[in-house]
């Protein structure tokens, strides 16, 4: 790491690692800020639309119709930010017991267990909140459920390094490295320090508070690997813990996803020069930008939710087959087996069911077989999958 590119400004200090290279030890929060008028009108952007979101969260008819199938699309996208190529089809496949079938490239099973613990860990974070804050205990317990039987699941799941690790690009050593963290023992103390800070009462504006947060996270880097999942994770863990969101519906992984290259320039510039304005900002900016995407999101399935119930309730459909409708939403790819267990009903049943939807035009079946069919609901899973403007396009064609 090149020492020379970190100013007097920087937030932390350098150290030299057992091997002899320069790692930054970022300083403890929070920093000394200046909200200007032009940040002051961001954050109050981003407040309102957060309330907005969480107002809707509070009015659904059935919590899981949006929590789970947003909790997926955040994992996909969060494990794309770290070379994952698993699609959410992939991922809705996988966990309907298939191989993934709907893309020619396709990935292999690998991508999508991991994305799939993803999801495990930000469930089981969302389930711990009821009896163990956000702490150090929480994140390991955490990393434990996310690297578990996958790639990386040899490099110490669940605790922190012990070794030093840093960031560079691919074939290169930690003296060309973009970013070294911490030593293990400054790494400790770094660890120490930010968990006080998280129980400290706030000293700053909610959202600016959880930009420093993340980022000092990112900073410390306390995992051989796994630290980037982790730290977007716990974005959304805070949001809910802390009372700001009412339900798990907001993450940012699509906006880091979008502006990849800002996104760890941002986070670079903190530490080198103590550029924490410009990291706010943008780190707010995601907030507000994800905040309008969930709800508009979140107006579109309900929507479309609206209108299946309608065509369904004209046709006298059954109460079951108006739950299958909901169902539809948290788990668009399915096969009949698994509505079978899902909605408690024998298989010939639940293929009456699944026969009937398709009839409707709500579920296609995908794979052409007799046996082992395959049933996605396309425009739920396009409302999820896509950006809303190219949903958009599609519906006006």
């Amino acid at each position: 790491m090149d020492a020379t590119r970190f100013a007097a400004s920087a937030p932390g200090r350098l150290v030299t690692t057992a091997g002899g290279s320069w790692s930054f030890v970022p300083g403890p929060l929070p920093p000394q800020l200046v909200v200007d008028a032009g940040s002051a009108l961001l954050l109050s952007e981003a407040d309102r639309l957060l309330g907005e979101l969480s107002g809707l969260g509070r009015a659904l008819p059935n919590p899981h119709l949006l929590i789970r199938p947003f909790l997926r699309r955040e994992a996909v996208l969060s494990s794309r930010i770290e070379g994952t190529q698993a699609s959410l089809a992939d991922l809705l496949q996988y966990e309907a017991g298939q191989l993934p079938l709907l893309r020619d490239d396709r990935p292999s099973t690998t991508d999508a267990r991991e994305v799939h613990n993803y999801v495990e860990a930000l469930e089981y974070g969302l389930e711990r909140l009821h009896r163990l804050p956000v702490s150090l205990r929480l994140i390991r317990e955490l990393h434990e459920r996310l690297l578990h039987g996958v790639r990386g699941g040899s490099l110490r799941p669940g605790e922190f390094r012990t070794i030093q690790n840093y960031i560079a690009p691919p074939g290169a050593g930690v003296e060309d490295a973009t970013y070294v963290p911490p030593p293990p023992e400054e790494m400790l103390t770094a660890l120490d320090l930010f968990e006080k800070f998280i129980h400290e009462p706030l000293t700053v504006p909610p959202l600016v508070w959880l930009a420093l947060v993340h980022y000092q996270f990112e900073a410390i880097h306390p995992f051989i690997d796994g630290n980037g999942r982790i730290g977007r994770l716990l974005i959304a863990l805070l949001l809910v813990e802390r009372g700001w969101l009412s339900r798990p519906l907001l993450y940012l992984s699509a906006y880091f996803e979008r502006y990849r290259t800002e996104y760890y320039d941002h986070l670079l510039a903190v530490s080198t020069d103590g550029h924490w304005g410009a990291w706010v900002s943008f780190f707010v900016r995601g907030i507000a930008a994800q905040a309008a995407d969930a709800i508009r999101r979140s107006d579109r399935l309900l929507d479309l939710r609206d209108r299946y119930r309608e065509q369904l309730s004209q046709a006298r459909a059954s109460a079951l087959l108006l739950r299958m409708v909901d169902d539809l939403f948290g788990r668009p790819v399915l096969t009949i087996g698994l509505t079978a267990r899902e909605l408690g009903v024998t298989f010939p049943a639940a293929q009456a069911i699944v026969d009937r939807l398709v009839d409707e035009g709500i579920l296609h079946e995908v794979t052409g077989q007799r046996r082992n069919r395959l049933f996605v609901a396309r425009e739920v899973l396009d409302l999820l999958d896509q950006p809303l403007e190219e949903v958009d396009q599609t519906a006006e064609a």
